[in-house]
């Protein structure tokens, strides 16, 4: 059985990349540019660049810790559980990280949203490499619709300035993005697949930075 071929099939390719604004009231945060991508934060004290970078950490060891998930699966490797487990941990980071802002139980929301992202995202890799259409096709609603409630729980948590129909765009760009990294990893197509990581890696900054901007804009007492 050839993998790539029935993955390749499905995937629907790389999305639009989603530039997230903040709203107009944060606009003395962002700038044009700044690093990675064009909707970049920038800080304008100490505490708000700590904040900023941290929250940029989180997101990158997110999509680092994916691209070594996919790698590790693709190839069998023995070290793929303890590279998962890592993976599950950072989503606790993610959640730890909102609880000074929305409180324990928001932060242990996210972290279960995010775990859920993670779980069925092994789901797709494992219906992928079986070969099974209708696994991988159930997992990738499920996964499509638990993207959404992520995106729904920020826009909730600040509406003004994390919109929840930005936020779902957002997570199904990630989605759709990670997806075709995988595919085009299983399937031999190596060089297609980092070309998809380094896509994935500019978006999630891109998020990264509006989160950061978008809370320390709802809270900025809290970042003097």
């Amino acid at each position: 059985m050839v993998i790539g071929a029935l993955v390749l099939a499905i995937v629907v390719g790389l999305a639009t990349w989603w530039l997230p604004r903040l709203g107009a009231d944060a606009a003395p945060l962002t700038s044009s540019t700044h690093g990675h991508g064009s909707a970049g934060t920038v800080p304008r004290n100490a505490a708000q660049q700590a904040f900023h970078d941290d929250m940029r950490k989180l997101w990158e060891d997110h999509v680092t810790w994916t691209r070594l998930a996919i790698v590790t699966f693709a190839e069998d490797s023995p070290s793929f559980p303890a590279t998962a487990e890592r993976l599950l941990q950072n989503q606790v980071d993610i959640g730890d990280a909102i609880k000074p802002y929305y409180g324990e139980a928001a932060g242990d929301q996210l972290t279960a949203l995010l775990t859920d992202h993670i779980l069925i995202a092994v789901e797709i890799l494992e219906a992928a490499r079986a070969g099974d259409g209708d696994a991988l096709a159930d997992a990738r609603s499920r996964w499509s619709a638990n993207g959404d409630d992520i995106g729904n729980f920020l826009g909730a948590a600040n509406p003004r300035h994390w919109p929840a129909d930005q936020m779902r765009a957002g997570m199904a760009t990630h989605l759709e993005q990670t997806f075709s990294e995988a595919a085009n990893e299983l399937g031999g197509n190596y060089a297609a697949s980092v070309a998809d990581y380094d896509a994935a890696h500019l978006h999630v900054l891109d998020m990264a930075d509006t989160l950061s901007g978008g809370l320390i804009a709802q809270f900025p007492a809290r970042f003097r």
